[in-house]
């Protein structure tokens, strides 16, 4: 294939990067683009789109990254096998359906959200000024795995912050969680099975899934990951969630993070994947050090991301590789080009390396402790209500036994306040019932007793 024909939209919000990247998936997966196609080059391409090469680079490095295409040095680009689906019969005519229109709720108690008031505004626009006026080489591709001040201000501050052991070098840094658990299942063996916890974060069971690859759902107790079912499970990859476990917002205590390890250390193939969720917002002690500064064998792939304690829309996140998979990231993986601006990752630099960072946490930190303790108090006028996992993070569980999980969302999203039940986090083990996963960060505070009034109001019914 020489060329394809595609108006990149200006006025749509998405970068054109991921505009183009989202057209190809749509080709491959529509069949227009068949197994082992060639893509135009990206020269070529450029210049038909009348693109910058970076766009066209980043494109083309996320869609590789993910398996959509595989790349043959001095050849191109190529269409992959594995996960192209040929369409089978007569595809049916395309209609235009109008977009659902979406109902903003009243309160907001998803726990996706952060509050946009504690945003360091003021900070972060003159750090920004700073890296967008004297730096005209930022301009220039940067380095796959991330701008070196980047990672080393990273290094340094986990290193500091959260006791991990690891140098600049180690770092990959990618536009979002997502995005890199593409480019671990890429940098992890092929015949690696991955255990996950159950109930668990759902977009690691997708991505794996995407790959083809072989997945386990391990149960929890009030420690986290079970890790005798862990061994029955025949996994080698364990994934975790072990500062505030999601969904169920349970902190792995040391004695279960050593079995863990031991259970690493007994195989060479054998790998945990230590998701830091919400390790920023400890409200009842100090947080536990990382799962990775215990390990002295190679064995944790630390993983983090500025989603949560910054804002959504901050699009980055990190891997720290053990030293011992750097060479096969960058046999498989180092050809592309970062997939997080260079700009970005330089106000970021600044933002860690000068203390804003830290002090945003504890201005953050303190913020979210008294929504939750004031939510926990309105919430407690709800009779038979009991709440788990507040101990940390930006959500915890709302119980309320003798009533289904369906009759309490249904009730909730009917007066305007949406709720997710546990259930949703559930692959094959028993759930909880009469559960609710309760996000507060995306409230206001003021807010807080009206929000609460209104899922009260709700049950009552």
């Amino acid at each position: 294939m020489e060329n394809f024909t595609l108006k990149l939209q200006s006025e749509d919000k998405r970068p054109l990067y991921e505009q183009l990247y989202r057209h190809i998936i749509g080709e491959i997966e529509a069949g227009r683009l068949k197994n082992g196609e060639r893509l135009p080059s990206k020269r070529a391409l450029c210049a038909h789109l009348s693109v910058s090469q970076s766009t066209v680079e980043t494109a083309y490095g996320m869609l590789t990254a993910e398996g959509y295409l595989r790349a043959k040095p001095k050849s191109g680009y190529y269409v992959s096998a594995d996960l192209y689906r040929p369409v089978t019969g007569q595809s049916a005519p395309r209609t235009e359906r109008p977009a659902p229109v979406k109902t903003a709720p009243r309160y907001d108690f998803s726990t996706g959200a952060v509050d946009t008031g504690v945003f360091p505004y003021a900070s972060w626009a003159r750090l920004s000024r700073e890296v967008v006026s004297g730096n005209p080489q930022l301009l220039q591709r940067g380095e796959a795995q991330g701008d070196p001040a980047f990672r080393q201000a990273l290094a340094e501050f986990l290193r500091e912050y959260r006791g991990v052991r690891c140098e600049a070098d180690q770092i990959v840094v990618g536009a979002g969680l997502e995005y890199l658990l593409n480019v671990l299942v890429q940098v992890l063996p092929e015949e690696s099975v991955y255990g996950l916890e159950d109930p668990g974060y759902q977009a690691a069971w997708q991505v794996l899934r995407n790959h083809g690859r072989q997945i386990r759902m391990i149960p929890l107790d009030d420690s986290g990951l079970r890790e005798d079912k862990l061994r029955e499970s025949g996994a080698t990859v364990a994934f975790v969630t072990p500062s505030h476990q999601f969904p169920m917002g349970s902190t792995m205590p040391v004695g279960r993070r050593a079995a863990l390890l031991a259970w690493a250390r007994e195989a060479d193939d054998r790998f945990i994947v230590e998701d830091d969720y919400d390790s920023e917002f400890c409200y009842l002690s100090r947080p536990i050090p990382a799962m990775q500064s215990l390990d002295d064998g190679e064995k944790v792939i630390y993983v983090g991301t500025f989603s949560r304690s910054i804002a959504p829309s901050i699009r980055v996140a990190y891997l720290v590789l053990p030293r011992r998979l750097l060479p096969v990231y960058e046999q498989r993986l180092g050809f592309a080009a970062s997939t997080v601006s260079r700009f970005e990752q330089q106000t970021l630099a600044a933002f860690v390396s000068r203390g804003f960072y830290a002090r945003h946490l504890r201005r953050a930190a303190n913020l979210y402790r008294k929504k939750q303790q004031l939510l926990l108090e309105e919430l407690e006028k709800i009779p038979g209500a009991k709440v788990s996992g507040a101990q940390a993070g930006l959500h915890f569980l709302l119980t309320l036994p003798g009533r289904e999980e369906g009759w309490l969302t249904e009730r909730a999203a009917k007066a305007g306040v949406p709720v997710r039940g546990l259930s949703a986090y559930c692959r094959a083990c028993p759930c909880p019932e009469s559960t609710l996963v309760l996000g507060f960060a995306g409230l206001k505070l003021e807010e807080i007793p009206e929000a609460a009034k209104a899922l009260r109001e709700a049950f009552e019914a």
